[in-house]
């Protein structure tokens, strides 16, 4: 049986890091929540949305959705989980992000829409120039391609 529980952001950064496919801990954080089967099998983490378009105070990006061995349907239980908090705090929308290549199954059950597709951008801004999503040594941090927005 998995049940959830709230998690700090050191021990939600750890397990992101040990166990995402494709991203790094995110940076910001307002809060989480954790799923625990025996041990810590998931972990959600909801913050400011990073898109300053979405910063209007009442919207709140789930910024990391991430598993390792879970029981069938705890991706889901951890979205409504963590809507189900945003509501209870004041926001009125919350948004998240998959690749446009990911089948977003429990995205879908958790009862998001698809709002936008986005493509890849190589930089954080146009002024800089051609400064990548790259790390330290040489490696793309995040996938070249498109996103959607639900």
């Amino acid at each position: 049986m998995t049940i959830l529980e709230p998690i700090t952001l050191r021990e939600a950064r750890r397990f992101v890091a040990l166990h995402h496919g494709h991203n790094e801990p995110p940076q910001g954080w307002l809060f989480g929540v954790g799923a625990r089967s025996g041990e810590i099998v998931g972990v959600g983490i909801a913050g400011r949305p990073v898109s300053r378009e979405l910063q209007d105070g009442r919207t709140l990006e789930i910024t990391r959705l991430c598993l390792s061995a879970a029981p069938h349907n705890t991706a889901s239980m951890l979205y409504g989980a963590l809507c189900r908090a945003g509501r209870a705090l004041g926001y009125r929308r919350v948004v998240t992000y998959t690749l446009a290549s990911e089948a977003a199954t429990s995205v879908r059950a958790a009862g998001f829409a698809a709002v936008a597709t986005l493509g890849y951008r190589v930089t954080w801004s146009p002024r800089e120039g051609t400064r990548g999503q790259r790390d330290l040594f040489g490696n793309e941090r995040h996938p070249p391609e498109a996103r959607v927005r639900w």
